[in-house]
């Protein structure tokens, strides 16, 4: 199986990255997600390439997206020598997917603060309304 990813992250990765973390995102889970988004599937160590990412960055970081069910990994046992088996990852969803349930979220809690918010001033009138 060949990676299909290409050789750096382009500037319009990183500020996919930097916009991905603003929404809440750890950097290792957004980094790893940008280096799946355009490929099929890569190793483990292409990501690790790829992003700048170390071994374990990319293993800490799978497991969420694997637990949100964005990523799925499988292993496949080496074909020479003895070693751990080599871990691919892909996407299970589309990343307009990702970005959907990152703005469902993002919307979620900016609501509950703006009736916060709301409920602060009614309460402050009401108290005005008291004195």
């Amino acid at each position: 199986m060949t990676d299909d990813s290409p050789v750096n992250l382009t500037e319009k990765e990183h500020s996919i990255i930097d916009m991905l973390q603003s929404l809440g995102l750890p950097r290792t889970e957004a980094t790893a997600i940008v280096c799946l988004k355009d490929c099929s599937e890569l190793r483990s160590l292409h990501i690790e390439h790829l992003s700048g990412l170390r071994q374990p960055e990319v293993s800490v970081a799978m497991r969420p997206l694997r637990e949100r069910g964005w990523v799925d990994e499988r292993s496949e046992k080496k074909s020479k020598g003895k070693g751990r088996p080599v871990k691919y990852y892909q996407l299970t969803v589309p990343f307009t997917e990702i970005v959907k349930v990152l703005e469902e979220k993002y919307l979620e809690e900016n609501n509950e603060k703006i009736n916060a918010l709301k409920r602060l001033r009614e309460l402050e009138i009401i108290s005005q309304n008291l004195a």
